[in-house]
């Protein structure tokens, strides 16, 4: 009976670290999945701002209108 439940207290020590080790590697990549997010949200939003919008010139780009070949 001795030897059963040293087995058992192993086995729950087993499958613990186990759960921990996932919880760490599920957590891990929370902040990656945020800024990917993130760069979705921006990317959608910058794609539909320019749907709308006319494309604006730079301001360091001459305004004059290009020269006949």
């Amino acid at each position: 009976m001795d030897g059963t439940a040293i087995i058992v207290i192993l086995a729950i020590a087993g499958v613990a670290s186990v759960l921990l080790f996932a919880l760490k590697g599920l957590l891990d990549q929370v902040p990656d999945v945020i800024e990917s997010a993130s760069k979705a949200r921006d990317a959608w939003t910058s794609f539909r701002r320019a749907d709308t919008l006319p494309p604006a010139l730079p301001a360091d780009e001459p305004r004059e209108p290009p020269a006949a070949a």
